[in-house]
């Protein structure tokens, strides 16, 4: 499996049985980058799919504590996501685990590695799911979909960050 969106810069490939790779290129520096992945108040403003927003956002980015993201959309439809960060080293690295309420069992590892070269950050997720079977169920979801416009917004953030700065 590997697909890029034209016109977006996500790309998603499989790896192995159980892993998938995102990557994504940001014009932001990387602690901008980083707090948009760490901060509820950004959070917000650019995690999800397009009508669909974050109606719990807890995150206490430091190694053992706990994330909890509740998104509702379209029709009352609600998913949920948990987890706790193992590794918080701002602004290069994440490494948290992943549990989504209707998984039956297993967890993810996430790893966020953040590369920032010329104010331009290259972002690479690796999701590592407990079983071949979780992975499926995320490929065929509206995981890719999803993810590409939450990161389209997070493209559009600091842009919209330094506007507001300026004008308040």
């Amino acid at each position: 499996m590997t697909s890029p969106h034209p016109g977006r810069g996500l790309r998603v490939v499989a790896s192995g049985a159980t892993a998938l790779i995102l990557t994504c290129t940001f014009a932001a520096p990387a602690p901008l980058v980083f707090a948009a992945l760490t901060q509820p108040e950004l959070l917000r403003r650019w995690h999800g799919a397009h009508g669909w927003r974050l109606t719990v956002c807890e995150v206490d980015p430091r190694p053992g504590g706990a994330w909890q993201f509740v998104s509702t959309g379209p029709a009352g439809a609600e998913m949920e996501l948990h987890g706790l960060f193992r590794e918080v080293v701002p602004p290069v690295r994440l490494i948290q685990t992943e549990i989504h309420r209707d998984w039956t069992d297993g967890e993810a590892l996430v790893i966020t590695v953040l590369d920032e070269t010329d104010g331009h950050t290259a972002m690479t997720v690796t999701a590592r799911y407990s079983s071949s079977e979780i992975r499926a169920a995320v490929v065929h979801s509206p995981m890719e979909l999803d993810a590409g416009e939450g990161y389209d917004r997070l493209a559009a953030l600091p842009a919209t960050l330094i506007h507001e700065r300026h004008h308040p």
